[in-house]
C-alpha cells in the first residue's frame, strides 16, 4: 500500500512541477505548441479532404453506372455490307434481356443522328438520340419538368421528344417548352419534357449539352436503319458485372458472323483505379502532414534544450536536495508531452470544427444535395497519438540531458 501511495505521490509531484514550469513560460509554451497544432490539425483535415474527395469521385462513377455494361461494334475493314451485318440490332437487345433475366435489371439500346435545328432563324447542330425503353433508368435521367416516354410513345412511333436543359433554354429562352412544337431536320416534334443527366457521363454517354431524345422506333422508321450504336445492360449487383460483361460479349458473337468484333466494357476498372488513386493521395498527404508534425517536434526539442540550459541551476538544486535523475527526466518529458498533447487537442478541435461548420452551412443550400464532408475518427485518434508520441520522442534528448547533469557543475552554472 505504501509503495502505491509513494508512486502516486511521485507522479503527482512530478506533474505539478511540470505544470508550474509551463505556467511560468506561457507564451513560450504556446508558441511551441503552434507546430503541433498545425501538424495534428493537418492530419485530420488531410484525411477528411481525402475521404470527401474519394466519396465524391466514387459517387460520380457509381451514379454513372458502376453496374453498367455497354457494348459497341468495332469498326471493320471489310465491305460496307459486312459492317451492316455486324451492327448491334434490336434482336441482340431482345436476346440479352431473354438470356440474362436474373443478372440484369434493365437493358436498352441507342443510336445517334446529327441533325440541324433552327433557332431564331439560325441553324444549330444537335444530337438526335433514339432510345429504347429503360434508357432513362440506365443513364440516370432527371426529368426537370414534363414527362418521359411511355409505352404508347415507343409503340406508336410518336413524334415526341425531350430536350436537354441547355437546348431548351436556347430554343425556348423565355417560355415553358412543354407541349410546344419544334422542327428538327424535316420532322416536327412535340416537346413533352426537359431533362438532364444527374451526373456527368465520364465520356460514356451519347447525351451532350445540345441533345434531344426521341423513341428509337421513330428514329428507326425515319432513317431506315435498324441498329444501335450502343447497347446497355445494367447488372443487378456489382459482383455480377464481370459475368454480365462476359455473357453479353458471348451473345453478340453468337448472333453474328465469326469475324465480327465487339467492344464490351464496364466501369469497374475506372472505379478500382479511382479507389487506388484516392488511397495513394491519402497516403501522400498524410506523409506531408507528418512532416509538419516532425517540424513541430523539432521545435519542441529546441525549446526544451533552451529551457534545460536556462534551468540548469534549478536542476542542480533539486539534485542536491535528493531528486533522482529519473524524476528530472520524467518532469521534462511531462512538459514536452503536455505541450504536444495540448497542441494536438487544439489542432484536432480546429480540424473537426471546420468540416462540421461546412456541413452545417451546406444545409442552407438545397442544390448541394447530399454532399457531406466526413470526419474520420481514426484520423482523430491517429493525430492525437502521433502528436503525443512526437512530444515524447523529441522531448527525450533535452530530458535526458537534464537528468544526467552533475549537481556540482549545475550549481556553478551562471
Amino acid at each position: 500500500m505504501s509503495i502505491t501511495r509513494n508512486t502516486s505521490a511521485f507522479w503527482g509531484e512530478t506533474w505539478q512541477l511540470a505544470m508550474q514550469a509551463l505556467r511560468a513560460n506561457k507564451m513560450r509554451a504556446m508558441l511551441t505548441m503552434l507546430g503541433v497544432i498545425i501538424g495534428s490539425g493537418s492530419i485530420v483535415l488531410v484525411v477528411t479532404v481525402a475521404l470527401a474527395g474519394k466519396r465524391y469521385i466514387l459517387s460520380q462513377i457509381e451514379s454513372v453506372g458502376a453496374n453498367l455494361v455497354y457494348a459497341t461494334v468495332v469498326n471493320s475493314t471489310d465491305s460496307e455490307s459486312l459492317n451492316l451485318a455486324d451492327q448491334i440490332t434490336p434482336a441482340d437487345l431482345a436476346a440479352v434481356k431473354a438470356d440474362l433475366p436474373r443478372l440484369i435489371v434493365r437493358a436498352a439500346g441507342t443510336n445517334t443522328l446529327p441533325m440541324n435545328i433552327t433557332v431564331n432563324g439560325e441553324e444549330h447542330l444537335i444530337n438526335l438520340v433514339g432510345v429504347t425503353e429503360g434508357f432513362d433508368g440506365i443513364r440516370n435521367l432527371e426529368i426537370l419538368h414534363g414527362r418521359y416516354f411511355d409505352e404508347d410513345d415507343h409503340a406508336s412511333r410518336g413524334k415526341v421528344c425531350l430536350l436537354t436543359q441547355d437546348l431548351a433554354r436556347r430554343v425556348f429562352p423565355s417560355e415553358n417548352p412543354d407541349n410546344k412544337d419544334i422542327r428538327i431536320g424535316e420532322l416536327h416534334f412535340t416537346v413533352i419534357g426537359v431533362f438532364k443527366e444527374r451526373v456527368a457521363g465520364l465520356g460514356q454517354t451519347e447525351i451532350t449539352h445540345q441533345s434531344a431524345i426521341i423513341p428509337f422506333s421513330l428514329l428507326q422508321y425515319y432513317t431506315g436503319t435498324d441498329h444501335f450504336k450502343t447497347l446497355y445492360a445494367q447488372a443487378d449487383r456489382p459482383e455480377d458485372v464481370p459475368i454480365v460483361t462476359r455473357q453479353v460479349a458471348e451473345i453478340l458473337h453468337g448472333l453474328h458472323r465469326p469475324g465480327a468484333q465487339y467492344r464490351v466494357q464496364n466501369l469497374t476498372g475506372i472505379l478500382e483505379t479511382a479507389r487506388n488513386i484516392a488511397l495513394a493521395l491519402t497516403v501522400v498527404l498524410i506523409l506531408i502532414a507528418l512532416i509538419a508534425l516532425v517540424i513541430g517536434g523539432i521545435g519542441i526539442m529546441n525549446i526544451m534544450l533552451v529551457t534545460v540550459t536556462e534551468r540548469t541551476r534549478e536542476i542542480g538544486i533539486r539534485k542536491a536536495i535528493g531528486a533522482s535523475g529519473d524524476a528530472i527526466r520524467y518532469q521534462f518529458l511531462m512538459e514536452a508531452t503536455a505541450i504536444s498533447g495540448t497542441g494536438a487537442l487544439a489542432g484536432i478541435g480546429i480540424a473537426v470544427a471546420i468540416p462540421a461548420l461546412l456541413n452545417f452551412s451546406l444545409g442552407f443550400f438545397p442544390e448541394a444535395g447530399d454532399i457531406h464532408v466526413p470526419v474520420s475518427w481514426i484520423s482523430v485518434v491517429l493525430a492525437f497519438v502521433v502528436s503525443c508520441s512526437t512530444g515524447l520522442v523529441f522531448g527525450y534528448l533535452p530530458a535526458n540531458r537534464a537528468a544526467r547533469m552533475q549537481p556540482t557543475e549545475a550549481l556553478h552554472h551562471e
